[in-house]
C-alpha cells in the first residue's frame, strides 16, 4: 500500500467512502453473533453473523470499526491493518467505519507498523453529528 495515498483518521466524515487507511487495532469487542433472518434453522448454506466493534487509530485519531463475519477474525488487539476502499456509515449519530467485503478489502498489514503511534484523545466515534433536512 502506498504510503501517499493514504487517508488519516481525522479525514474521515459521515456518509462518504473510498478510504485507505492503515490503521492499529486497539479493542475489539464482539457484540453480536446471530442467525441471518433468512436462514432456516439447521442450515449449512450460512453460518451466524459475527460481530464485532473495535477501536482503531492511526497517528491523527481514533474511530470505531465494524468488524463483520470474517474481518473480526482480522481484528486483533494490537494487530496493525490495510483498509481500502472502506466507507463512514452512521449508527445513532456517531460515525463507524466499515469495509463492504463485496467493494473493498481488510487484511493485516504487509510490514506491521509496530511503531505506529496512536492519537487516542481524538476519537471521532464520540462526535455527535445530527441531521438536518432543508425543505426548499
Amino acid at each position: 500500500m502506498d504510503p501517499s495515498s493514504l487517508s488519516k483518521v481525522e479525514e474521515l466524515r459521515p456518509c462518504t467512502q473510498g478510504y485507505s487507511l492503515l490503521l492499529k487495532v486497539l479493542s475489539a469487542k464482539p457484540v453480536a453473533v446471530h442467525r441471518p433472518s433468512n436462514q432456516r434453522p439447521g442450515s449449512r448454506q450460512q453460518g451466524p453473523m459475527r460481530i464485532s466493534e473495535c477501536i482503531v487509530g492511526d497517528d491523527t485519531g481514533v474511530v470505531v470499526f465494524t468488524a463483520r463475519n470474517e474481518q473480526v477474525d482480522v481484528m486483533k488487539v494490537g494487530a496493525t491493518v490495510e483498509v481500502t476502499n472502506a466507507k463512514v456509515d452512521m449508527y445513532k449519530g456517531s460515525m463507524r467505519l466499515a469495509v463492504d467485503s463485496r467493494r473493498g478489502t481488510l487484511k493485516a498489514a504487509e510490514s506491521p507498523a509496530s511503531e505506529l503511534k496512536v492519537k487516542e484523545d481524538n476519537n471521532l466515534s464520540l462526535v455527535e453529528f445530527e441531521q438536518i433536512t432543508m425543505m426548499m
